[in-house]
């Protein structure tokens, strides 16, 4: 960092450091121009700090006044009007501070970033990167620590095999359908930990970090450390099929054969919330990195979106007509989704408006799985084939795809990329594939994010799992808009009220509506023959009194007042006070 200019400075002396660095400023190019902005708002997004500013002027326009008298009021428009030197000049001095730390920053970044994300060009037009093979890039074109990652494990007892990595891409977890789970350290390809379950294994995955994993077994989830030792059972997790661990919120989201989706408290050991999907079996499960939604596939084609503090989904979309939905995959803005059916076809949506952008054909088999890279890499796995896609082919339809990789008979099972690496592991039929696809990786670590160093010992492990418990996010956070909870409310009384009024309005006028539709409502269908036209007919006209229906009310009350005096003994043969003096029990033999 430079020297502070403004220090010792005088208010002249600051105001032309101030219009000198304004200058060098805008002269700059556009691309480094926008760096030093960005760094001198703090933030690409600048309306949620002018929306603040928008909000606090028209709280001082429109303040409640009612409780002041006159001297006061008239002492609060004075102090208004007259400006405050002494202020305006510590403004002058920090944003001339300000300005300063950008231009450094921006210096700086251009120094410290000194790997940036690349993928294969080729030089002339008659090469294709899609003629590349993970052979070639090994022996020609790989340094040897790169080209280390692209080999093959051959496990048939145990396959078929899923894989996943923790966040900061340095253990992978091997979960195979017979019951082998196993981590190896993707640094040294070393095998740290391998036991069995001697039962089903349907999914695995990480918790927040590489020392602690979930596994779906027949029954239950277990909860294991790297050692293999059990340390929980979740009893309440029934015949799970898929999991996903949300980070910055410790929950682990299940989903299974009873289309329950349950939220469990790492961190706690409580159960969060639960919700009926009432859509059947369910094992496509992926959470939007953006705002932690999880998104459900579901074997009718639909993909819904849940919340913990809701029961009933967000949003609910038919992406596959007529086909169930084999896989899933949201990239890193929270923009895009992709989604795999039965039908053959890969199909990009814009989650901005839930709208189909475009489509893709596979071949080979339906797509069992697809993901995103860090940087909008595009992998989908079907049947003995994958195919990798430019980050471009979210927003546009490609011709062609970037890459692809031949299983030679091995049908893939699951595709994950490994953070901060260019690397993409595959599980398949046969066991696991470790594949290189340049410039998936992110080549910039962010070391305030926790769990993220791939060279954390045991102390740092620590003390960044205290400082991630003592951030982590209340479930109720969880929402479509993240940005919501962190949004200005108004501080004016007569706003504040003058929007829960607003607010209860619109619920009296729905309501209003919903009593109405009640009123016209149709009749009810009956069931067991009540639905039939000559019973709706003599429904309509039960309470109709015409000629007929005097008549047969006359012939009715006739007839009960003939049973009455029966009762009675009027017109009998004069023995009833015989028969009265009878015994009831004796009485059925006269």
């Amino acid at each position: 960092m430079a020297s502070d200019l403004t220090l010792g400075a005088t208010h002249n002396q600051i105001l032309e450091q101030r219009k000198s660095l304004k200058k060098q400023i805008h002269s700059l190019p556009r691309d480094q121009k926008s760096k030093v902005l960005s760094h001198f708002h703090g933030s690409e997004r600048t309306d949620m700090s002018k929306q603040r500013l928008r909000n606090l002027r028209e709280d001082d326009k429109y303040q409640d006044t009612s409780n002041m008298s006159d001297i006061q009021r008239h002492t609060l428009d004075k102090r208004k009007r007259r400006q405050n030197p002494a202020l305006q000049r510590q403004m002058h001095r920090r944003e001339t501070k300000r300005l300063q730390n950008a231009v450094a920053a921006a210096d700086a970044e251009e120094i410290l970033h000194t790997h940036t994300t690349g993928l294969v060009e080729v030089e002339t037009d008659m090469e294709r990167t899609l003629q590349l093979t993970q052979q070639q890039l090994k022996n020609e074109h790989l340094q040897e620590g790169v080209a280390r990652n692209i080999f093959d494990l051959e496990l048939k007892e145990y396959s078929p095999y899923k894989l996943r990595y923790d966040r900061s891409g340095r253990f992978s977890l091997l979960a195979g359908a017979a019951g082998h789970v196993s981590i190896i350290d993707q640094h040294s390809l070393a095998l740290t930990s391998e036991f069995f379950v001697n039962e089903t294994v349907r999914d695995a995955c990480f918790l927040h970090n590489g020392s602690m994993m979930a596994v779906a077994q027949e029954k239950n989830v277990f909860v294991y450390d790297d050692k293999g030792v059990e340390i929980h059972r979740m009893d309440g997790h029934r015949r799970v099929m898929g999991m996903e661990f949300l980070p910055y919120h410790w929950l682990l989201a299940t989903i299974g054969h009873s289309g329950q989706l349950q939220y469990q408290d790492t961190s706690t050991g409580a159960l969060v919330s639960q919700h009926r999907t009432k859509m059947g079996p369910c094992g496509v499960i992926r959470q939007n990195p953006f705002n932690s939604v999880v998104h459900l596939g579901h074997t009718n084609g639909t993909v819904t979106l849940w919340s913990p503090s809701s029961s009933e989904y967000l949003v609910k979309l038919l992406c596959h007509k007529g086909s169930p939905v084999t896989s899933l995959a949201m990239d890193r803005s929270g923009r895009y989704m992709v989604t795999g059916g039965g039908d053959s076809k890969v199909k990009v949506w814009d989650l901005r408006m839930y709208k189909e952008i475009h489509s893709y054909n596979t071949y080979g088999g339906a797509p069992t799985c697809v993901d995103i890279s860090q940087t909008g890499i595009l992998g989908i796995g079907h049947g003995c084939h994958t195919t990798f896609w430019r980050p471009e082919a979210l927003r546009v339809k490609m011709k062609e795809p970037y890459m692809k990789h031949q299983l030679s008979g091995k049908g893939a099972e699951s595709l994950r990329f490994r953070p901060f690496e260019d690397v993409c592991g595959i599980g398949h039929t046969m066991g696991i594939s470790s594949i290189v696809i340049p410039g998936s990786g992110e080549p910039n670590l962010d070391s305030m994010e926790h769990f993220t160093n791939p060279y954390m010992d045991n102390k740092q492990r620590r003390e960044a799992e205290v400082r991630s418990l003592l951030e982590k996010l209340s479930p109720d956070m969880i929402a479509l808009d993240p940005d919501a909870i962190g949004s200005v409310e108004e501080s004016n009384l007569i706003q504040r009220r003058q929007r829960m009024r607003d607010v209860a309005e619109e619920a009296d006028a729905r309501k209003a509506e919903e009593m109405e539709a009640l009123k016209n409502k149709k009749e009810k269908k009956r069931m067991r023959g009540r639905s039939k036209i000559a019973k709706k007919l003599a429904r309509k006209h039960k309470n109709i009194i015409d000629d007929n229906m005097l008549k047969l009310k006359e012939l009715r009350e006739k007839e009960k007042a003939e049973r009455e005096a029966e009762r009675a003994g009027v017109g009998g043969d004069g023995d009833s006070d015989a028969d009265d003096e009878t015994p009831s029990a004796l009485k059925r033999f006269f």
